[in-house]
């Protein structure tokens, strides 16, 4: 009798012990799960953000001018999705440079980009941004393809691009060309030279100061970043020395250059290749690869009403003739003496690869890359060698046009107010 109950206690033991195992091992499948899909892997991985307070989301303010659509919803609710790739690259380090890369749609010329971004020493210790102008299935398939970094995706949700017979795209009331709007009983503000809004034109500014707005004091990831941001665009050829030279020029400007506002990858001139100089060079800001802290966001940020009413549907030109100059200081840039950026697009940016009147490029370049342009070549010890009375555009300037329409300038003046 007393064997048998011993018996039972030990299948009642064993039993137990069974089903202990079998739940260890399904919590530890379920925990592998959820790791795999960043669920929990982006908590225990906390610090790739500034603080605890950055996990927030903070909810932009809808522009009174818009009423939304399907899309623009739904883009919306997708730029709230973590970084990809969190299960690869689990940690970023404290002093990274973030990378932005904002996108039209010129699928060819993205590939490029990617390409040799792809190589670039030390992309995987840092996040890279892509920002599109609206949504376009080639150009989100190729960023849901890379591997070699974090990267994370977000969708302009007030692109003309993604509107139809509405503003911010063309509506049927819309004054065309140089229509007089009491004559043809059409809707629009002609520019200074008489013509009215052109949507694809206009859109490339938007995009710019949205992304501005949204990257700075709109994403989780990037809201409490106190270091620096670097942007680039979808024709830019990045040097796999880029990331290494751009760590070291945030790091000098404040020695070097105090009058520097950001740093440079390449010449302003962009056809230029670099002196070929042992020395830093300190010049006017250039639009290709640059990079700046916070503190120059706010200076910015804080010109919102120069820089969304100045007639000129350029995004750098309205900086360089409207902006920089209200800072009562030269705007200088620091960089290195051979580039680690080029442009190399042959379309505009808003002539896609689709339209029957697009311009026609394969997407084909032959950029030699020298071996000293694929390791760090900024030396801390050299000296700064500044340009001074550069030519281009400067306050006087009046603009080449395209945005003289009311509404695109109070849907600029929105999109600063959208995280206030």
């Amino acid at each position: 009798m007393a064997s048998c109950k011993k018996g039972r206690m030990k299948d009642a033991v064993f039993r137990r012990l069974v089903s202990l195992a079998l739940i260890t091992v399904f919590g530890i499948v379920l925990v592998l799960i959820l790791f795999r899909t960043n669920t929990i892997s982006s908590l225990i991985n906390s610090d790739i953000y500034e603080s605890a307070e950055s996990i927030e989301i903070i909810e932009p303010k809808i522009p009174k001018l818009l009423l939304q659509n399907e899309l623009s919803v739904s883009l919306h609710k997708r730029n709230q999705i973590p970084p990809r790739n969190l299960d690869l690259y689990p940690k970023l380090v404290k002093d990274r440079v973030v990378i932005v890369l904002y996108v039209h749609n010129r699928p060819q010329y993205l590939q490029i980009v990617i390409h040799s971004l792809s190589r670039v020493e030390g992309i995987s210790e840092t996040l890279l941004i892509v920002s599109h102008d609206g949504y376009f299935e080639d150009m989100n398939k190729i960023v849901e393809g890379i591997k070699f970094c974090q990267v994370k995706q977000i969708f302009a949700p007030y692109s003309p691009h993604i509107f139809s017979n509405s503003f911010p795209s063309a509506s049927p009331r819309d004054c065309k060309d140089k229509d007089d709007p009491v004559e043809k009983q059409c809707e629009g503000t002609p520019d200074q030279y008489g013509n009215h809004r052109s949507p694809t034109i206009v859109s490339l500014k938007h995009h710019w100061w949205w992304m501005m707005n949204t990257v700075w004091d709109g994403l989780t990831e990037t809201r409490h970043h106190s270091g620096h941001i670097l942007f680039i665009e979808e024709d830019h050829f990045i040097y796999p020395n880029a990331y290494r030279n751009m760590q070291l020029l945030t790091e000098l400007k404040s020695k070097k250059c105090p009058d520097c506002y950001a740093a440079n990858l390449a010449p302003s001139e962009v056809k230029s290749r670099g002196e070929g100089w042992e020395s830093l060079v300190a010049e006017r800001m250039g639009n290709v690869g640059y990079a700046f802290n916070r503190t120059v966001w706010r200076k910015i940020h804080n010109k919102a009403a120069g820089f969304c009413s100045f007639d000129d549907y350029n995004w750098d030109i309205t900086m360089w003739s409207t902006v920089y100059p209200s800072f009562g200081s030269p705007v200088y840039t620091l960089r290195g003496s051979r580039t680690s950026a080029v442009h190399f697009g042959k379309c505009g940016l808003h002539q896609g690869h689709s339209r029957n009147l697009a311009c026609v490029d394969n997407g084909n370049v032959n950029i030699v890359v020298d071996e000293i342009d694929k390791v760090a070549n900024i030396k801390p010890e050299w000296e700064v060698r500044k340009y001074e009375h550069q030519a281009g555009y400067k306050a006087g300037f009046k603009g080449w046009g395209g945005w003289g329409d009311v509404r695109d300038r109070e849907l600029c003046m929105e999109f600063a107010k959208m995280y206030l």
